[in-house]
């Protein structure tokens, strides 16, 4: 494109539609899946904590350590680390899909932390309760524990997914897509300003779309 073209004369518009769409795409496929994978990791850490149901010490070490080791890792840092894992599974490092794994292990370490704190701040006696009425684990798991954190589970996830789509552009300088990737190499590379402003608007966009989103759930679950 010239000058003449426009206010944005390098923007590709197709390209930067493309670029929002593997941005949403990576986000939501990571978001959902480090929500699973931490709120398991997060119940494992608070059941196998002394005094707790699963009681157990190794267990315990074990799963802390894990998550604080990969949670410790810079994001850009693990990318590169999984690239021969990322490889083998995906079949390739470049893509959309090669991000996920990185994405996901460096995020769901994180939530798992979040879920702890949040299980932590529910009541021991309503714990209690539900145990001396005979409530096996997977019913006190299901009725007590989820429901009873719920709305510091989802803005914790609220916070992971901002963490994620700032994850997703790093990952585009390794050629994962996306707006970081289209940030990355028609913006700096090229000395283009004008793309990179233009995808940088789109993931604040995007940030407030999923703050708001959370937000307002949290809101209307949380009746305290």
């Amino acid at each position: 494109m010239t000058e003449e073209q426009g206010l944005f004369p390098h923007v590709d518009w197709q390209r930067m539609w493309e670029a929002i769409v593997e941005t949403l795409y990576m986000t939501a496929i990571s978001t959902v899946l480090t929500f699973i994978i931490g709120l398991a990791l997060g119940i494992l850490l608070f059941l196998s904590a002394p005094h707790q149901l699963w009681a157990n010490k190794i267990v315990n070490f074990l799963t802390g350590a894990l998550v604080n080791i990969f949670r410790s890792i810079p994001f850009i840092i693990l990318v590169i680390l999984l690239i021969p894992f990322t490889s083998f599974i995906m079949g390739s490092i470049r893509g959309p899909n090669a991000a996920l794994p990185a994405l996901i292990i460096g995020a769901a370490p994180f939530y798992a932390r979040m879920v702890l704190i949040a299980l932590r701040e529910i009541d021991k006696g309503v714990i209690e309760a539900a145990r001396s009425m005979g409530a096996t684990t997977g019913t006190i798991i299901r009725k007590v524990l989820i429901p009873e954190s719920l709305p510091a589970l989802i803005s914790g996830i609220t916070v992971t997914s901002v963490a994620l789509i700032g994850y997703t552009a790093m990952a585009g300088i390794i050629g994962a897509g996306g707006l970081g990737d289209l940030a990355f190499i028609d913006g700096f590379q090229r000395s283009h300003n004008d793309v990179t402003f233009v995808a940088t608007v789109f993931v604040l966009i995007i940030v407030f779309i999923f703050q708001f989103i959370g937000d307002t759930i949290t809101t209307k679950i949380d009746k305290r």
